[in-house]
């Protein structure tokens, strides 16, 4: 019997506490159908025994609190809301139970935006993490020693798991429940949950918001250009030349502000516009292109599925409507 903690967190979100115990007990289910013994003990571990979420609307009663829960083969984070640092803060007394049960042998999975309170715990610098997207520049502003891979759904290394954003947990639950048991039964959940089982990425979801959260005005001035004239030619000697800075420094500078190459920030800026324009538009995909600046299409779509991990034909067909007609 594997011993399943989920943790109920304040400012928790409450489907991020209600589906891995749905999965987990379900599993639990089609192993009994099959006339084999369940697998998981499900505990809901909370710092008081009613945790209220979602503004105080709802109210989870949880099993067990901190102090008394079983000791754990896994720990499950579910997913924060609100102000992050506060949800740091209320969450503080978990931080020392889930080091002194990992250290004990436990694994540990984040849920979305648990990546958070996991990565306050620690454990996960020096290791590879997601969460969601639309908050990757605010995670790597609070944890500079995580390597945040933020287009990945699922993260596994040294018995730390992370997802990203909401439901792609789901997958998360998956990677877990064949871990535990195996990919028949992983399979078989997916089914009954109507689940994509092998989703990677988060990548075609993302929308890119360049990282403005830094203490360095010059570099926010380069940006502030960049974003009014992404469909022109601008080139490293140019922006080095017209912002005052030495190439060397202004690169140096760049990269530590934005998490970005200024080549990576300016291919982001323009596949976002081409983004927006797949969407909505009727243009060709040629069309989109020249608009965005580019004119070589192979450069466009290799730059495009390396961004988006889609061809620009799939993406548009994938949300254009109009483009089915």
């Amino acid at each position: 019997m594997k011993n399943v903690a989920i943790l109920v967190p304040e400012t928790a979100v409450i489907e991020a506490v209600a589906d891995p115990r749905y999965l987990f007990t379900a599993v639990n289910e089609f192993l009994k159908s099959a006339g084999k013994d369940p697998l998981f003990r499900v505990q809901l571990v909370g710092l008081n025994k009613e945790v209220k979420v979602t503004e105080g609307i709802f109210s989870i009663h949880v099993d067990t609190v901190l102090g008394a829960a079983a000791k754990p083969d896994l720990i499950i984070i579910p997913a924060v809301s609100g102000d992050l640092g506060r949800a740091i803060k209320l969450n503080q007394e978990f931080v020392p139970w889930i080091v002194e049960q990992y250290k004990a042998g436990a694994e540990v999975a984040s849920l979305c935006l648990g990546a958070f309170i996991l990565a306050s715990t620690g454990l996960l610098n020096g290791k590879t993490c997601s969460t969601h997207w639309l908050f990757a520049n605010e995670f790597q502003e609070m944890f500079p020693e995580v390597d945040l891979t933020a287009s990945r759904v699922v993260t596994d290394n040294d018995r730390i798991y992370t997802s990203g954003g909401a439901n792609s947990y789901w997958n998360l639950l998956l990677h877990l429940v064949e871990k535990y048991t195996n990919r028949e039964l992983a399979i078989l959940a997916s089914k009954f949950f109507v689940l994509d089982i092998d989703k990677m990425s988060q990548s075609p979801f993302s929308i890119f918001k360049g990282q403005k959260i830094h203490n360095d005005p010059d570099i926010v001035k380069v940006q502030e250009f960049i974003e009014t004239n992404y469909q022109d030619k601008i080139t490293i000697d140019m922006l080095s030349e017209k912002f005052a800075i030495s190439r060397r420094t202004f690169e140096r500078r760049f990269k530590r502000a934005t998490n970005n190459t200024v080549l990576e920030y300016m291919q982001r800026l323009k596949i976002e516009a081409a983004k927006r324009q797949l969407e909505t538009g009727r243009k060709t995909v040629n069309e989109v292109m020249y608009d965005v600046g580019y004119s070589n299409i192979k450069a466009f779509r290799d730059v495009f599925k390396k961004i988006t991990s889609m061809s620009p034909v799939d993406y548009r067909n994938k949300y254009n409507k109009q483009s089915l007609n």
